[in-house]
């Protein structure tokens, strides 16, 4: 091992880390709002650690001194979906981004590796804003849907104990399960859209409620206790019947006595 300060060197992919990770979430928030679903279900990143970098400069035969270019992968992003169709249309949208350029791709869900491994990812050259100037640093982006992730995940583990020297049971084992994960996947596409409307459904729901206790709670700002109480004992018995209809009616009420109270409020202009 050559006498490098590790610490150092790692920094940079530190930063590009937790910097690609920020702004892959802000992309997820912002899809959400902007066409009320988003095609990325969760973002993780990790820095390889040293142990891992010396195993695959090992065995990519790449000199210690040729690190930062020979290993394409100390800085990396996942990037989870919950559909295959959602795989492709993030990778869209990272091929569009002018903060980071993209060198090449590899289709492992097109074409998945003999153990079953299945996952797209995209190896992006990020320039970093540094102490002491700009760094260019390569990352990989891997995007997956759950169940890949779940089945990699668990891959990579036993890989990790039998230094990937795999049993041929636990091989084969593991092979099934990949495809299991496919069909798992390939099912979940076919109902795609019914998800996406109960999703959808689910989460209105939830703005509804969360809105209709938020107004309750001004009513005592504008001290009409015994409304809000009024208030509050309907909301509670509509809860229990999970009566949607019921509820919007009940919030666009409390946004009426809300709005008269504002209105009732108002000083009288002195000039007229």
């Amino acid at each position: 091992m050559d006498g490098r300060d590790w610490g150092l060197f790692l920094l940079p992919y530190e930063q590009t880390v937790e910097e690609l990770k920020v702004k892959f979430k802000t992309m997820r928030s912002e899809l959400k709002k902007r066409e009320e679903y988003a095609p990325i279900e969760f973002v993780t990143g990790r820095v390889k650690r040293i142990s891992s970098i010396l195993d695959k400069a090992k065995r990519l035969d790449v000199p210690m001194d040729q690190l930062e270019s020979g290993i394409e992968d100390i800085a990396g992003i996942r990037i989870m979906c919950q559909f295959v169709e959602d795989i492709r249309r993030v990778a869209e949208y990272i091929r569009k981004r002018k903060d980071l350029k993209l060198l090449y791709e590899k289709d492992y869900i097109t074409n998945y590796k003999e153990s079953g491994y299945r996952s797209f990812h995209m190896i992006v050259e990020y320039p970093v804003q540094t102490a002491l100037g700009q760094k260019i640093v390569l990352a990989e982006i891997q995007i997956r849907t759950l169940a890949m992730n779940f089945w990699a995940t668990i891959e990579h583990s036993l890989s990790y104990k039998y230094r990937e020297s795999l049993p041929d049971n636990i091989r084969k084992r593991l092979k099934k399960a990949a495809e299991a994960a496919s069909v798992l996947d390939n099912e979940m596409s076919g109902i795609r859209e019914d998800i996406l409307e109960s999703q959808k459904q689910f989460e209105d729901d939830s703005n509804v409620t969360s809105q209709v206790l938020t107004l309750i709670h001004q009513l005592y700002f504008y001290h009409l206790i015994n409304e809000a109480m009024v208030f509050q004992a309907r909301f509670h018995e509509i809860w229990k019947k999970h009566d949607m209809e019921s509820m919007k009616e009940l919030l666009d009420e409390v946004k009426e006595m809300i709005s008269s109270r504002k209105i009732m409020e108002i000083p009288d202009d002195p000039l007229i």
